[in-house]
C-alpha cells in the first residue's frame, strides 16, 4: 500500500473515530450542541481527505472535476460547524459574523453546482502528473472559475470571526483556552487557505493536503473536548459525593429530603423523608398523594404556602401535622426553594423536611405550665385583695339585706304603698346584679384553662381592673388616676390574663407607695398609642423607685424586693405579654417613682 493511501486514510479514519467518541458524549448530555458540532466537523473533514484521495488518483480530467466539485460539500461542512463550534464553545465571536460566514459559504456550494463543472474550474482540460511522496500525484489544468473568489473570501472570513473570537476569549482571562482552541482553529485554517490557493492558482506542483491542516483543527478541538469531558466526569464525581455527604449530614441531623418535580406532580424523597411520611421504600408519590397525609385542619394552610412559593419563587416555610395510616399524628416542619427550569429541564422545588413532634410537645406542656404558674399567681393575688373583695362584696349584700327589711316593713302595714315595694325590689335586683358581676369577675380570675384569644379593647380592661381594686385604693388611701387615649386600636388576646398583668402592676405601684405620705399615694394609669401600630399601657406610681441595676433583675422568677414575696409576679407579667406578642418593662421616673409600660401589637394573635 503507497504512503498517499496510508496518510489520508489514517487522516480519515482519526477523525471518524474522534467524531463517533464526540457523538457518543452528546448523546447523552443532548444540550450541549458544541458536542455535536465537533462531530460534524471531524466528520467533514473524514469525508474531505476522501475526496482529496479522489483527486490524486484521478485518471481523467471529468473524474477530478467531479471529486473536486463534491469536494465542496464537506468543505461547507467544516466550515460551518467550525463557525458554530467557536460561537457556542468559546461563547465569544461577532454573531453577525458568523452568520456572513454561513451565507459566503452556503453561497459558494450554490455556484459550485451551478457554475462550471465545480466552484474552481469552468473546465479541467487535462491532468497534470506530479511525483509525490514516491508516486504519481494527478493535477488538474484547465479554466479557472471566478466564483472560487467567494470560497476563499468564507474562509478568510472564518479565520476573521476566530480571531475576533480568541482576543474576546484573552480578554476575559481564559488564556489557555483562546490559545488551544481559537489560536489553533486560526492557525490551521489560514495555512490550509494558502495551500489551498497556492495550488489552484498553480503557485507550487502540490495537491491538495488541506485535510492536514483541518486535522490539525480536529485534534486541538478533540483534545479541549477531551478536557472538558473528563472534567465534567470528575465534577460528576464530585458531585456524587457532596450528594452523599450531604445526605449523611442531613441524615445525621434527623432531616428528609425531598424534590417535587412541578411538571410531573412527581415527589422523590429520601429514605427518611418516605419513612417520616409513612411511605414505603421506592414507592411512587405524588403531590396530591402527599397531601392527603397531611392533617385536614393544615391541608389548606400549606397549600396556600405552597402555591404562593410556587407563584413568586419566594422561600416555602410551615410547620403542619401529618397523620400516618395507623392513626399516628406528627408534627413537619418543612422547609423548601422553587429552582428555575434550565433548558429542557423542568422546574423543581428542593427542600427538607423534619420531625417537630417532640418540640411541639415540649410547648404545649411549657404553656400549661405558664397557665398553671399565671393561675397559681391570680390566686396568691386574689388573697391579697381579700379584703377589698369582701367590701365590694359586702356593699351590695348589705343593701340588699336593708331593702328587703324595708319591703317587709311596708307590706305589714294595713295599706301598703306598692310602688315604694316595687322601688325596694328594683333596687334589690340592681345590687344584686353589682353583687354577681363582683362574683363572675372573681370566678374569671381563678379560672384555670388555656390563652382565649379574642378581641379587646384595652380600655375596658383597664377599667374592669380598677373596679376590682377600687375598695382596696380608697381603703388604703390611694389615689387611681386614668389617661385613657381614646380610638386606641383593638388587640387579641386573653383579657383575665391582661387583667392579671394589671392588678399585679398597680398592686406593686400600692406597695411601692406604702411608706409615702397619704396626699402622695397616687398613681396614674395611662393608655396611648404605641410606635407603629399597637397600644402601650403604662402604670406610674410616686414612691421610691427602683434600683437602676435591678431595672432587669425584677423580671427574673423568685426575685422579690418585697419581705414576703414570690417573686413570680412580675415573672409571670412579663411571660404573659410576651405570649400575646408584646414587652414588658420598667423605668423609673424623672423626680419619683417608676413607671412600667407593656406594648401589645394591635391585632395581634397570641401563641399557642
Amino acid at each position: 500500500m503507497s504512503w498517499v493511501t496510508i496518510l489520508w486514510s489514517m487522516t480519515a479514519a482519526a477523525c471518524l473515530t474522534l467524531a463517533a467518541i464526540q457523538f457518543l458524549v452528546w448523546c447523552h448530555r443532548r444540550t450541549m450542541w458544541a458536542d455535536l458540532l465537533f462531530t460534524l466537523t471531524a466528520t467533514g473533514v473524514a469525508v474531505y481527505a476522501g475526496c482529496e484521495l479522489w483527486m490524486i488518483r484521478a485518471v481523467t480530467p471529468a473524474q477530478f472535476a467531479t471529486a473536486l466539485r463534491w469536494l465542496q460539500v464537506p468543505t461547507w461542512v467544516v466550515v460551518v460547524s467550525l463557525a458554530g463550534f467557536v460561537r457556542l464553545h468559546l461563547h465569544a465571536g461577532r454573531r453577525w459574523l458568523a452568520w456572513s460566514v454561513f451565507a459566503l459559504r452556503s453561497l459558494a456550494l450554490l455556484l459550485n453546482f451551478l457554475v462550471g463543472q465545480n466552484l474552481n474550474y469552468r473546465e479541467v482540460t487535462r491532468l497534470r502528473h506530479v511525483p509525490f511522496l514516491g508516486e504519481s500525484a494527478s493535477l488538474g489544468v484547465g479554466v479557472s472559475n471566478p466564483c472560487m473568489i467567494v470560497g476563499q473570501l468564507s474562509l478568510l472570513l472564518l479565520v476573521i470571526f476566530t480571531v475576533d473570537a480568541t482576543i474576546t476569549v484573552w480578554r476575559r482571562g481564559d488564556r489557555r483556552q483562546a490559545v488551544l482552541t481559537g489560536g489553533s482553529i486560526a492557525f490551521f485554517a489560514l495555512t490550509g487557505m494558502a495551500q489551498a490557493v497556492l495550488v489552484l492558482w498553480r503557485l507550487v506542483d502540490l495537491p491538495l493536503t488541506e485535510s492536514f491542516f483541518f486535522l490539525g483543527i480536529v485534534v486541538a478541538m478533540g483534545f479541549e473536548m477531551s478536557r472538558e469531558t473528563l472534567r465534567a466526569a470528575q465534577l460528576s464525581d464530585d458531585l456524587r459525593e457532596s450528594e452523599a455527604r450531604m445526605t449523611l449530614a442531613a441524615e445525621a441531623a434527623g432531616f428528609g429530603i425531598w424534590m417535587w418535580t412541578l411538571a410531573t406532580n412527581q415527589v422523590w424523597g429520601s429514605e427518611r423523608w418516605l419513612r417520616l411520611f409513612g411511605f414505603e421504600p421506592g414507592e411512587a408519590v405524588t403531590f396530591e398523594k402527599l397531601t392527603q397525609r397531611i392533617h385536614p385542619d393544615d391541608r389548606e394552610r400549606v397549600a396556600s404556602a405552597v402555591r404562593h412559593a410556587v407563584e413568586t419563587g419566594a422561600d416555602y416555610a410551615s410547620e403542619y401535622r401529618i397523620m400516618l395510616p395507623d392513626g399516628t399524628v406528627r408534627w413537619i416542619a418543612a422547609r423548601g426553594r422553587k429552582h428555575p427550569a434550565p433548558r429542557g429541564k423542568p422546574a423543581r422545588m428542593l427542600g427538607a423536611s423534619i420531625d417537630i413532634t417532640d418540640r411541639k410537645q415540649s410547648e404545649l406542656e411549657t404553656a400549661q405550665q405558664r397557665n398553671q404558674l399565671a393561675h397559681l399567681s391570680r390566686v396568691n393575688m386574689l388573697g391579697e385583695l381579700a379584703g377589698s373583695l369582701a367590701h365590694e362584696l359586702n356593699q351590695p349584700l348589705t343593701a340588699i339585706l336593708s331593702n328587703a327589711q324595708a319591703a317587709q316593713r311596708f307590706l305589714a302595714h294595713d295599706s301598703p304603698d306598692l310602688s315604694e315595694v316595687r322601688d325596694i325590689l328594683a333596687d334589690i335586683v340592681a345590687e344584686d346584679k353589682r353583687a354577681g358581676e363582683v362574683i363572675h369577675r372573681l370566678r374569671l380570675l381563678l379560672k384555670k384553662g388555656e390563652i382565649q384569644n379574642l378581641p379587646l379593647a384595652v380600655n375596658e380592661v383597664v377599667q374592669e381592673v380598677l373596679q376590682l381594686v377600687r375598695s382596696d385604693l380608697v381603703n388604703q388611701g390611694f389615689t387611681a388616676q386614668t389617661e385613657l387615649a381614646p380610638d386606641l386600636p383593638v388587640v387579641h388576646g386573653d383579657r383575665v390574663q391582661l387583667q392579671q398583668v394589671l392588678i399585679n402592676l398597680v398592686m406593686n405601684a400600692c406597695d411601692a407607695m406604702a411608706g409615702s405620705p397619704a396626699g402622695g399615694r397616687k398613681l396614674i394609669i395611662r393608655t396611648a398609642p404605641a410606635e407603629g401600630e399597637g397600644v402601650c399601657v403604662s402604670v406610674a406610681d410616686r414612691g421610691v423607685g427602683l434600683a437602676p441595676d435591678k431595672l432587669e433583675t425584677i423580671f427574673e422568677p423568685f426575685f422579690s424586693t418585697k419581705a414576703h414575696g414570690m417573686g413570680l409576679g412580675l415573672s409571670v407579667c412579663r411571660s404573659i405579654i410576651t405570649a400575646h406578642g408584646g414587652k414588658l418593662r420598667a423605668t423609673n421616673n424623672p423626680k419619683r417613682g417608676a413607671t412600667f409600660h407593656f406594648t401589645l401589637p394591635a391585632g395581634a394573635e397570641t401563641k399557642p
